[in-house]
């Protein structure tokens, strides 16, 4: 398969909290079928989604293909915590996850006994690869008085450390309700998330600074210029952009709550600050609206991720089929070296440490628990 390299830069604190380094990680974005091979392409996978007892759950952020295929084919496309949750409920025994890694080891710790997939495991995100679990578990240790919170958005070994982990949707009930107990919070890894719960909760929250490359580039200056040309648009903004990019926002809020909004609301205009994938379910859902992206740079500057994740393009139909196709033909094999390390990652299965699971599946059950006691579905607990 072609392959289009690109460097992505992210951020991580050192252990005094004092600075960031710089690292760097890479994303290979797949070729896209041309016209002529998409419906053959999808007719074969809608053909091994179906022999291997197969669902297909797709973030809001990957190509419109894998969003429009997965709900032809019975899956659903949302956030991630909503895509595990869909899983666990699913008679399937095989989901395929079309995102990036941390949304799989999600679906994987919620649903251990199932086999889960993804169209490429090196699909990363900036806030997961920015909070490496040992140095985590440092900063953690180094101070054992606060309660720790972690976002959806870290890895299994992350989560496995923290007391709770939140959604963009359920971040300031539960730091409100931490508060309200008299407990100081260490939260990680989104700087920006952080300082809006900060700000509207009063909590004393001790940061990870950590970023999203997506979010991290929208730019205030560029926000206001383009509100001035379009007067009546709404700005949605998901709460992991900068604070100035945020006192913009006519709604703050997650990936299901901005679109919730863009539904209910009567304007017809709206500049979005997230992930433009989610301008296909956007116009979908109102296709009588005029959605427009928030910028990311200004005229004449170059951005990292012009407003699209470098990882979730990494998912696409082709490199889907190969990961179904192979697959397939371990299971007709008889899968003799299955849970092999050579067997999962041949297929590209995600593979969580069996005694992580019971650690990391508590603080997402403390959440779910909680949603519970407040009234909240677990249908909106949306997270980017």
């Amino acid at each position: 398969m072609a392959e289009q390299k690109i460097s992505i830069a992210y951020e991580h604190p050192d252990h005094q909290q004092k600075s960031c380094s710089t690292a760097h990680a890479w994303a290979k974005r797949p070729r896209e079928p041309n016209t002529g091979e998409k419906p053959e392409l999808i007719a074969r996978i809608k053909r091994m989604l179906k022999e291997q007892d197969a669902v297909l759950v797709s973030h809001y952020y990957v190509h419109p293909d894998l969003q429009d295929l997965a709900e032809a084919t019975g899956g659903i496309v949302s956030d991630s915590l909503d895509m595990a949750n869909f899983s666990h409920q699913h008679p399937a025994k095989t989901i395929v996850v079309a995102g990036v890694r941390f949304m799989g080891e999600t679906a994987k710790i919620l649903n251990p006994e199932k086999r889960v997939l993804m169209p490429d495991l090196e699909a990363e995100c900036s806030l997961d690869l920015g909070c490496p679990a040992e140095e985590f578990a440092t900063f953690c240790d180094a101070h054992p008085d606060r309660t720790v919170v972690v976002y959806a958005n870290t890895s299994a070994a992350v989560k496995a450390r923290a007391d709770w982990m939140v959604t963009s949707s359920i971040a300031l009930p539960v730091v409100k309700h931490l508060k309200e107990q008299g407990k100081k919070i260490l939260w990680a890894p989104d700087r920006h998330l952080g300082n809006y719960v900060q700000e509207q909760t009063g909590a004393d929250m001790l940061l990870w600074q950590g970023s999203c490359i997506v979010h991290d580039e929208y730019k205030a200056k560029e926000l206001a210029e383009l509100k001035v040309q379009h007067p009546g648009a709404i700005v949605l903004v998901h709460p992991e952009s900068p604070r100035s990019v945020v006192k913009l926002a006519d709604v703050v809020g997650s990936t299901s709550q901005l679109i919730k909004a863009a539904q209910n609301s009567p304007a017809r205009e709206f500049i979005v600050a997230t992930d433009n994938g989610i301008l296909h379910k956007m116009r979908t859902l109102c296709p009588n609206k005029i959605f427009l992206e928030a910028p990311t740079a200004g005229q004449g500057a170059n951005c990292t991720s012009c407003s699209h994740c470098p990882w979730m393009a990494m998912n696409g139909l082709l490199n889907l089929a190969e990961v179904l196709e192979r697959a397939g033909r371990a299971t007709l094999n008889g899968g003799a070296q299955a849970g092999t390390h050579l067997a999962v990652t041949h297929i590209n299965e995600i593979v969580v440490e069996p005694a992580l699971i019971p650690r990391a599946v508590q603080p997402i059950q403390r959440m779910l628990e909680f949603a519970k006691q407040i009234n909240l579905p677990s249908r909106n607990l949306g997270n980017a």
